[in-house]
Protein backbone atom coordinates (compact mmCIF):
# COMPACT_ATOMS: atom_id res chain seq x y z
CA UNK A 1 0.00 0.00 0.00
CA UNK A 2 2.86 2.39 0.81
CA UNK A 3 4.60 1.54 -2.48
CA UNK A 4 1.45 2.43 -4.41
CA UNK A 5 1.12 5.61 -2.38
CA UNK A 6 4.68 6.65 -3.16
CA UNK A 7 4.22 6.04 -6.87
CA UNK A 8 1.04 8.14 -6.73
CA UNK A 9 2.82 10.84 -4.76
CA UNK A 10 5.73 11.13 -7.16
CA UNK A 11 3.31 11.19 -10.10
CA UNK A 12 1.40 13.98 -8.35
CA UNK A 13 4.62 15.87 -7.79
CA UNK A 14 5.60 15.69 -11.46
CA UNK A 15 2.11 16.77 -12.52
CA UNK A 16 2.45 19.92 -10.45
CA UNK A 17 6.08 20.57 -11.42
CA UNK A 18 5.19 23.40 -13.79
CA UNK A 19 3.04 25.01 -11.12
CA UNK A 20 5.80 24.84 -8.56
CA UNK A 21 8.37 26.30 -10.89
CA UNK A 22 6.09 29.14 -12.01
CA UNK A 23 5.13 29.87 -8.42
CA UNK A 24 8.78 30.29 -7.60
CA UNK A 25 9.64 32.37 -10.66
CA UNK A 26 11.39 35.69 -10.67
CA UNK A 27 8.48 38.09 -11.42
CA UNK A 28 9.73 41.56 -10.59
CA UNK A 29 12.25 40.29 -8.08
CA UNK A 30 15.96 40.76 -8.85
CA UNK A 31 17.78 37.92 -10.51
CA UNK A 32 18.44 35.11 -8.03
CA UNK A 33 22.03 34.24 -7.20
CA UNK A 34 23.18 30.76 -8.03
CA UNK A 35 22.78 28.22 -5.28
CA UNK A 36 25.78 27.23 -3.26
CA UNK A 37 26.48 23.61 -4.07
CA UNK A 38 26.96 21.10 -1.30
CA UNK A 39 30.42 19.70 -0.68
CA UNK A 40 30.95 16.89 -3.20
CA UNK A 41 32.86 13.68 -2.75
CA UNK A 42 36.22 13.63 -4.51
CA UNK A 43 36.17 11.67 -7.79
CA UNK A 44 39.49 12.60 -9.36
CA UNK A 45 42.61 10.45 -9.25
CA UNK A 46 45.11 11.16 -6.46
CA UNK A 47 47.32 14.15 -7.17
CA UNK A 48 50.99 13.69 -7.95
CA UNK A 49 53.30 13.43 -4.97
CA UNK A 50 54.66 16.93 -5.55
CA UNK A 51 51.15 18.48 -5.43
CA UNK A 52 49.36 19.56 -2.25
CA UNK A 53 46.46 17.28 -1.26
CA UNK A 54 43.03 18.44 -2.38
CA UNK A 55 40.88 20.13 0.25
CA UNK A 56 37.86 18.28 1.64
CA UNK A 57 34.86 20.60 1.10
CA UNK A 58 32.74 18.80 3.69
CA UNK A 59 35.50 19.03 6.27
CA UNK A 60 35.83 22.72 5.47
CA UNK A 61 32.08 23.22 5.97
CA UNK A 62 32.20 21.39 9.30
CA UNK A 63 35.14 23.50 10.44
CA UNK A 64 33.43 26.74 9.39
CA UNK A 65 30.21 25.73 11.14
CA UNK A 66 32.07 24.78 14.30
CA UNK A 67 33.86 28.13 14.23
CA UNK A 68 30.45 29.83 14.24
CA UNK A 69 29.56 27.60 17.17
CA UNK A 70 25.78 27.90 17.04
CA UNK A 71 22.68 27.15 14.98
CA UNK A 72 19.41 28.99 15.66
CA UNK A 73 16.22 27.11 14.81
CA UNK A 74 12.56 28.09 15.16
CA UNK A 75 9.24 26.23 15.36
CA UNK A 76 10.71 22.76 15.96
CA UNK A 77 8.75 20.97 18.73
CA UNK A 78 10.74 17.97 19.95
CA UNK A 79 7.75 15.66 19.48
CA UNK A 80 7.16 16.76 15.86
CA UNK A 81 8.78 14.24 13.48
CA UNK A 82 11.30 13.49 16.25
CA UNK A 83 12.96 16.89 16.00
CA UNK A 84 14.16 16.30 19.55
CA UNK A 85 16.21 13.36 18.31
CA UNK A 86 17.31 15.32 15.23
CA UNK A 87 18.63 18.24 17.29
CA UNK A 88 20.43 15.98 19.76
CA UNK A 89 21.96 13.97 16.91
CA UNK A 90 23.27 17.11 15.23
CA UNK A 91 24.73 18.45 18.47
CA UNK A 92 26.41 15.15 19.29
CA UNK A 93 27.87 14.71 15.81
CA UNK A 94 29.24 18.21 15.32
CA UNK A 95 29.48 19.74 18.81
CA UNK A 96 27.49 22.81 17.76
CA UNK A 97 25.09 24.52 20.16
CA UNK A 98 21.45 24.69 19.00
CA UNK A 99 19.52 27.78 20.07
CA UNK A 100 15.82 26.90 19.83
CA UNK A 101 13.32 29.74 19.29
CA UNK A 102 9.56 29.40 19.91
CA UNK A 103 8.95 25.68 19.23
CA UNK A 104 5.20 26.31 18.92
CA UNK A 105 5.41 28.97 16.19
CA UNK A 106 3.53 28.59 12.89
CA UNK A 107 4.94 28.96 9.38
CA UNK A 108 3.82 32.58 9.08
CA UNK A 109 5.49 33.42 12.37
CA UNK A 110 8.73 31.86 11.12
CA UNK A 111 8.82 34.24 8.16
CA UNK A 112 7.96 37.15 10.43
CA UNK A 113 10.91 36.22 12.67
CA UNK A 114 13.22 36.59 9.66
CA UNK A 115 11.66 39.94 8.70
CA UNK A 116 11.89 41.30 12.24
CA UNK A 117 15.55 40.33 12.62
CA UNK A 118 17.06 41.31 9.28
CA UNK A 119 19.53 43.63 10.96
CA UNK A 120 19.85 41.63 14.16
CA UNK A 121 22.73 39.11 14.28
CA UNK A 122 21.74 38.11 17.81
CA UNK A 123 20.04 35.02 19.22
CA UNK A 124 16.54 36.02 18.08
CA UNK A 125 17.40 35.70 14.38
CA UNK A 126 16.63 32.23 12.97
CA UNK A 127 19.18 30.60 10.68
CA UNK A 128 16.78 28.02 9.22
CA UNK A 129 13.05 27.49 8.83
CA UNK A 130 10.72 24.52 8.34
CA UNK A 131 7.47 25.80 6.80
CA UNK A 132 4.41 24.65 4.90
CA UNK A 133 4.82 24.11 1.16
CA UNK A 134 3.27 27.41 0.03
CA UNK A 135 5.49 29.45 2.34
CA UNK A 136 8.65 28.45 0.45
CA UNK A 137 7.90 30.39 -2.75
CA UNK A 138 6.56 33.29 -0.68
CA UNK A 139 9.81 33.51 1.26
CA UNK A 140 11.85 33.34 -1.94
CA UNK A 141 9.86 36.08 -3.66
CA UNK A 142 10.30 38.33 -0.65
CA UNK A 143 14.05 37.70 -0.51
CA UNK A 144 13.90 36.11 2.94
CA UNK A 145 15.85 32.93 2.08
CA UNK A 146 19.09 32.02 0.32
CA UNK A 147 19.89 29.13 -2.06
CA UNK A 148 21.86 26.04 -1.09
CA UNK A 149 21.85 22.56 -2.64
CA UNK A 150 22.57 19.64 -0.36
CA UNK A 151 24.77 16.71 -1.41
CA UNK A 152 21.71 14.47 -1.86
CA UNK A 153 19.96 17.05 -4.05
CA UNK A 154 19.33 14.63 -6.91
CA UNK A 155 17.29 12.32 -4.64
CA UNK A 156 14.70 15.06 -4.04
CA UNK A 157 11.97 14.94 -6.72
CA UNK A 158 12.25 17.94 -9.05
CA UNK A 159 8.68 19.04 -8.35
CA UNK A 160 9.34 19.01 -4.60
CA UNK A 161 12.12 21.61 -4.70
CA UNK A 162 12.93 25.04 -6.04
CA UNK A 163 15.13 24.62 -9.11
CA UNK A 164 17.58 27.24 -7.80
CA UNK A 165 17.87 25.61 -4.37
CA UNK A 166 16.00 28.18 -2.30
CA UNK A 167 13.68 25.61 -0.67
CA UNK A 168 13.13 21.86 -0.79
CA UNK A 169 10.63 19.37 0.58
CA UNK A 170 11.55 17.53 3.73
CA UNK A 171 8.67 15.25 4.86
CA UNK A 172 4.92 14.78 4.43
CA UNK A 173 1.86 13.25 6.06
CA UNK A 174 -1.96 13.42 6.14
CA UNK A 175 -4.34 15.44 8.33
CA UNK A 176 -6.17 13.21 10.81
CA UNK A 177 -8.14 13.28 14.05
CA UNK A 178 -6.07 12.70 17.19
CA UNK A 179 -8.52 11.48 19.83
CA UNK A 180 -8.20 10.77 23.56
CA UNK A 181 -10.27 7.60 23.95
CA UNK A 182 -10.40 7.93 27.75
CA UNK A 183 -12.58 11.01 27.24
CA UNK A 184 -14.21 10.36 23.88
CA UNK A 185 -16.17 7.10 23.80
CA UNK A 186 -17.01 7.30 20.07
CA UNK A 187 -14.09 8.85 18.17
CA UNK A 188 -15.19 10.82 15.07
CA UNK A 189 -14.35 9.32 11.70
CA UNK A 190 -15.35 12.14 9.32
CA UNK A 191 -15.44 15.95 9.51
CA UNK A 192 -19.24 15.90 9.55
CA UNK A 193 -19.10 13.89 12.79
CA UNK A 194 -17.42 16.81 14.56
CA UNK A 195 -20.72 18.71 14.58
CA UNK A 196 -22.39 16.12 16.83
CA UNK A 197 -23.49 17.43 20.26
CA UNK A 198 -21.53 14.70 22.02
CA UNK A 199 -18.30 16.52 21.12
CA UNK A 200 -19.23 19.75 22.92
CA UNK A 201 -16.14 21.59 24.15
CA UNK A 202 -13.72 18.99 22.80
CA UNK A 203 -12.33 19.96 19.37
CA UNK A 204 -9.20 22.02 18.65
CA UNK A 205 -6.88 22.88 15.81
CA UNK A 206 -3.11 22.44 16.04
CA UNK A 207 -2.49 26.13 15.50
CA UNK A 208 -4.05 29.42 14.47
CA UNK A 209 -5.47 29.41 10.90
CA UNK A 210 -4.11 32.93 10.42
CA UNK A 211 -0.48 31.79 10.80
CA UNK A 212 -0.36 27.98 10.92
CA UNK A 213 -0.06 25.85 7.79
CA UNK A 214 -1.66 22.81 9.45
CA UNK A 215 -4.56 24.80 10.89
CA UNK A 216 -5.37 26.57 7.61
CA UNK A 217 -5.27 23.28 5.72
CA UNK A 218 -7.55 21.74 8.37
CA UNK A 219 -10.18 24.41 7.72
CA UNK A 220 -9.89 23.82 3.99
CA UNK A 221 -10.11 20.04 4.46
CA UNK A 222 -13.38 20.47 6.39
CA UNK A 223 -14.73 22.43 3.42
CA UNK A 224 -13.52 19.84 0.92
CA UNK A 225 -15.35 17.17 2.93
CA UNK A 226 -18.65 18.87 2.04
CA UNK A 227 -18.04 18.23 -1.65
CA UNK A 228 -16.97 21.79 -2.45
CA UNK A 229 -13.71 22.40 -4.33
CA UNK A 230 -11.02 25.06 -4.55
CA UNK A 231 -11.77 28.47 -3.06
CA UNK A 232 -15.41 27.48 -2.56
CA UNK A 233 -14.16 24.71 -0.28
CA UNK A 234 -12.17 27.26 1.71
CA UNK A 235 -15.34 29.30 2.21
CA UNK A 236 -17.25 26.14 3.10
CA UNK A 237 -14.55 25.35 5.65
CA UNK A 238 -15.06 28.74 7.29
CA UNK A 239 -18.81 28.12 7.48
CA UNK A 240 -18.13 24.67 8.95
CA UNK A 241 -16.00 26.11 11.76
CA UNK A 242 -18.58 28.84 12.33
CA UNK A 243 -21.13 26.08 13.00
CA UNK A 244 -18.61 24.19 15.12
CA UNK A 245 -17.95 27.29 17.20
CA UNK A 246 -21.61 28.24 17.56
CA UNK A 247 -22.43 24.69 18.66
CA UNK A 248 -19.83 25.00 21.42
CA UNK A 249 -17.77 22.11 20.05
CA UNK A 250 -14.74 24.19 19.04
CA UNK A 251 -12.14 25.08 21.67
CA UNK A 252 -10.25 28.16 20.35
CA UNK A 253 -6.76 27.37 21.61
CA UNK A 254 -3.62 26.18 19.87
CA UNK A 255 -3.87 22.51 20.81
CA UNK A 256 -1.01 20.10 21.29
CA UNK A 257 -0.28 16.64 22.66
CA UNK A 258 -0.55 17.89 26.25
CA UNK A 259 -4.03 19.38 25.81
CA UNK A 260 -5.18 16.16 24.12
CA UNK A 261 -3.63 13.98 26.80
CA UNK A 262 -5.14 15.83 29.76
CA UNK A 263 -8.54 16.06 28.09
CA UNK A 264 -8.59 19.84 27.63
CA UNK A 265 -8.94 19.29 23.86
CA UNK A 266 -9.53 15.53 23.56
CA UNK A 267 -10.07 15.81 19.79
CA UNK A 268 -7.49 17.64 17.69
CA UNK A 269 -7.01 17.92 13.94
CA UNK A 270 -3.32 17.35 13.26
CA UNK A 271 -0.90 15.45 11.04
CA UNK A 272 -1.14 11.67 11.34
CA UNK A 273 2.56 11.34 12.20
CA UNK A 274 2.15 13.62 15.23
CA UNK A 275 -0.91 11.73 16.45
CA UNK A 276 0.76 8.32 16.20
CA UNK A 277 3.93 9.56 17.92
CA UNK A 278 1.89 11.17 20.70
CA UNK A 279 0.02 7.91 21.32
CA UNK A 280 3.30 6.05 21.70
CA UNK A 281 4.75 8.74 23.98
CA UNK A 282 1.73 8.60 26.29
CA UNK A 283 2.12 4.81 26.56
CA UNK A 284 -1.55 4.17 27.30
CA UNK A 285 -2.01 7.02 29.77
CA UNK A 286 -4.32 7.73 28.02
CA UNK A 287 -4.73 5.79 24.77
CA UNK A 288 -5.03 7.88 21.62
CA UNK A 289 -6.55 6.84 18.32
CA UNK A 290 -5.66 8.30 14.92
CA UNK A 291 -8.60 8.47 12.51
CA UNK A 292 -7.98 9.72 8.96
CA UNK A 293 -11.21 10.89 7.30
CA UNK A 294 -12.04 9.57 3.85
CA UNK A 295 -13.82 12.78 2.86
CA UNK A 296 -11.64 15.86 2.66
CA UNK A 297 -8.40 13.92 3.16
CA UNK A 298 -5.45 16.26 2.55
CA UNK A 299 -1.74 15.43 2.46
CA UNK A 300 0.80 18.11 3.17
CA UNK A 301 4.51 18.58 2.62
CA UNK A 302 6.77 20.89 4.59
CA UNK A 303 9.90 22.52 3.19
CA UNK A 304 13.29 23.62 4.51
CA UNK A 305 15.15 26.85 3.79
CA UNK A 306 18.05 28.95 5.06
CA UNK A 307 17.43 32.55 6.07
CA UNK A 308 18.97 35.14 3.76
CA UNK A 309 20.08 36.91 6.94
CA UNK A 310 21.33 33.83 8.82
CA UNK A 311 23.86 34.85 11.51
CA UNK A 312 25.36 31.34 11.23
CA UNK A 313 25.20 30.49 7.49
CA UNK A 314 27.71 27.63 7.61
CA UNK A 315 25.99 25.99 10.56
CA UNK A 316 22.73 26.36 8.62
CA UNK A 317 24.22 24.58 5.59
CA UNK A 318 25.63 21.83 7.78
CA UNK A 319 22.18 21.41 9.40
CA UNK A 320 20.68 20.93 5.95
CA UNK A 321 23.31 18.35 5.08
CA UNK A 322 22.43 16.47 8.26
CA UNK A 323 18.67 16.60 7.63
CA UNK A 324 19.03 15.27 4.09
CA UNK A 325 21.60 12.60 4.87
CA UNK A 326 20.40 9.01 5.33
CA UNK A 327 20.82 9.51 9.07
CA UNK A 328 18.59 12.57 9.19
CA UNK A 329 15.94 11.15 6.85
CA UNK A 330 15.65 8.02 8.98
CA UNK A 331 15.19 10.14 12.12
CA UNK A 332 12.11 11.67 10.49
CA UNK A 333 10.91 8.28 9.27
CA UNK A 334 11.31 6.81 12.75
CA UNK A 335 8.63 9.29 13.87
CA UNK A 336 6.12 8.21 11.17
CA UNK A 337 6.92 11.05 8.75
CA UNK A 338 7.59 10.18 5.12
CA UNK A 339 11.02 11.73 4.37
CA UNK A 340 11.30 13.32 0.94
CA UNK A 341 14.17 10.97 -0.08
CA UNK A 342 12.15 7.91 0.95
CA UNK A 343 11.67 6.51 -2.54
CA UNK A 344 15.37 6.83 -3.48
CA UNK A 345 16.47 5.37 -0.17
CA UNK A 346 14.01 2.49 -0.49
CA UNK A 347 15.42 1.69 -3.94
CA UNK A 348 18.94 1.83 -2.53
CA UNK A 349 18.02 -0.51 0.31
CA UNK A 350 18.92 2.01 3.02
CA UNK A 351 15.54 2.01 4.80
CA UNK A 352 15.33 -0.67 7.53
CA UNK A 353 12.23 -2.84 7.17
CA UNK A 354 11.07 -2.03 10.69
CA UNK A 355 10.90 1.64 9.73
CA UNK A 356 9.23 1.21 6.33
CA UNK A 357 6.63 -1.12 7.83
CA UNK A 358 5.58 1.36 10.51
CA UNK A 359 4.91 4.30 8.18
CA UNK A 360 1.18 5.09 7.99
CA UNK A 361 -0.74 4.77 4.75
CA UNK A 362 -1.58 7.98 2.92
CA UNK A 363 -3.62 6.23 0.23
CA UNK A 364 -6.49 8.33 -1.09
CA UNK A 365 -5.16 11.62 0.27
CA UNK A 366 -5.16 14.67 -2.00
CA UNK A 367 -1.86 16.50 -2.57
CA UNK A 368 -2.80 20.12 -3.40
CA UNK A 369 -0.62 22.37 -5.53
CA UNK A 370 1.01 25.54 -4.25
CA UNK A 371 -1.46 27.69 -6.21
CA UNK A 372 -4.40 25.79 -4.70
CA UNK A 373 -3.00 26.17 -1.19
CA UNK A 374 -2.35 29.88 -1.65
CA UNK A 375 -5.85 30.50 -2.98
CA UNK A 376 -7.46 28.61 -0.10
CA UNK A 377 -5.24 30.31 2.50
CA UNK A 378 -6.17 33.75 1.15
CA UNK A 379 -9.86 33.03 1.65
CA UNK A 380 -9.34 31.51 5.10
CA UNK A 381 -7.07 34.20 6.53
CA UNK A 382 -9.30 36.98 5.21
CA UNK A 383 -12.55 35.35 6.36
CA UNK A 384 -11.70 33.71 9.69
CA UNK A 385 -12.00 36.86 11.87
CA UNK A 386 -15.44 37.77 10.49
CA UNK A 387 -17.02 34.45 9.50
CA UNK A 388 -15.87 32.32 12.44
CA UNK A 389 -15.25 35.36 14.63
CA UNK A 390 -13.07 33.77 17.28
CA UNK A 391 -9.39 34.19 18.12
CA UNK A 392 -7.33 31.03 18.46
CA UNK A 393 -5.13 31.75 21.44
CA UNK A 394 -1.66 30.30 22.02
CA UNK A 395 -1.04 28.11 25.03
CA UNK A 396 0.56 29.88 28.01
Amino acid sequence: MRTNKLAYYLLSLFVIAATLLSACGGGTAPEAPAATDAPAAATEAPAAATEAPAADPMAELVAAAQAEGMLTTIALPHDWCNYGGMIEGFKAKYGIEVNELDPGAGSGEELEAIRANKDNPGPQAPDVIDVGLAFGPTAKEEGLIQPYKVATWDDIPDAAKDADGYWYGDYYGVLSFEVNTAVVANPPAEYADLLKPEYNGQIALSGDPLTSNAAALSVWAAGLSTGATGEEAAQAGLEFFKQLNEAGNFVPIDGDSRTVGIGETPIMIDWNYNSIANDIALAGNPDLVTNTPTKGSIAGMYVQAISAYAPHPNAAKLWMEYLYSDEGQLIWASAFCYPIRYNAMLAAGTVPSEISEQLPSTEGAYFPTIDEINAAKAVITAGWPTVVGVEVKPLP
